[in-house]
């Protein structure tokens, strides 16, 4: 399997704590006025990936909406599938999503069975992901369709052990997901568990609407937080993430180099005068 530049960048910021921000956009929700004002929008405010998908897509509309992105905007455009039918050539990446919360063959191996062929053609970026839904309040979209169990939200060393078994098996890319109009996001204390337990980029979505709930999963460990909802209730919500992951990235850097600089005074170790 192709190692990719997605990926590079990914795992290089993650050792590097800077932190990304991702615009999950669903054909089905997304009209072109809409989508042409959220990619105005991204051109204002930092944006570090689109990704496109839901769980349930018409192909004809995804394409679309990938060509129509991809003709006015140089950010990196990944697929975010739920069936092998939801692949299209024209994006840049694809999260190749196992479902290891759950238990349903189909979204742990069949579908990329199907897909495999297709995908060893096609000229996309393949980042192997283990995806984990969250218990977040109300049953999701993504849950009822894979006929999965998701997470017991209140049980952060359950997703622990099951990110780090998606490692061991070789997944190359973590994402903590509260699904689709999720009541509340994963909860910082599993972010952390997880973060804890493996090496690979972390990403984390769902129920993310608030800039404190944001802050609250990147201090976590979320490498990449995604929102999808909330901007296409509110698009102006965007440039309150793009910010808040701008100063986080800002601090970070400012508090690195203030560690590494030579100049920096331990004050502890200045003595008072003379004794």
């Amino acid at each position: 399997m192709r190692l990719n530049s997605l990926h590079d960048t990914l795992s290089s910021r993650r050792k590097s704590g800077q932190k990304s921000l991702a615009i999950l956009l669903d054909p089905d929700n997304l009209e072109e006025e809409g989508c042409r004002h959220l990619l105005e929008l991204s051109e204002q405010h930092s944006v570090d990936y689109f990704f496109v998908g839901g769980s349930l897509v018409l192909s004809s509309r995804q394409a679309a909406l990938i060509h129509f992105i991809k003709s006015r905007s140089a950010v990196p455009v990944l697929l975010f599938p739920s069936h092998s039918l939801h692949l299209d050539h024209q994006a840049d990446g694809i999260l190749l999503l196992s479902l290891i919360s759950g238990r349903n063959p189909d979204f742990l191996i069949g579908q990329h069975v199907i897909a495999a062929p297709l995908l060893r053609q096609s000229n996309l970026q393949i980042l192997p992901t283990g995806y984990m839904l969250v218990d977040t309040g109300r049953q999701t979209t993504a849950s009822y369709i894979s006929g999965t169990t998701p997470l017991p939200h209140d049980k952060p060393a359950i997703a622990a052990c099951t990110a780090m078994a998606g490692e061991q098996l070789g997944l190359r890319l973590m994402y903590l997901d509260g699904g689709s109009g999720a009541m509340y996001p994963v909860s910082p204390a599993m972010i952390r568990a997880v973060r804890q337990a493996v090496e690979v980029p972390l990403i984390v979505g769902g129920g993310i609407n608030t800039v404190e709930k944001a802050q609250a999963a990147l201090q976590a460990g979320a490498d990449v937080i995604v929102i999808g909802n909330q901007i296409e209730k509110e698009p102006s919500f965007l440039a309150d993430m793009a910010r808040t992951v701008r100063q986080f990235n800002q601090e970070y850097g400012l508090a690195q180099h203030l560690t590494d600089s030579p100049d920096v005074v331990d004050k502890s170790r200045v003595s008072a005068g003379p004794n």
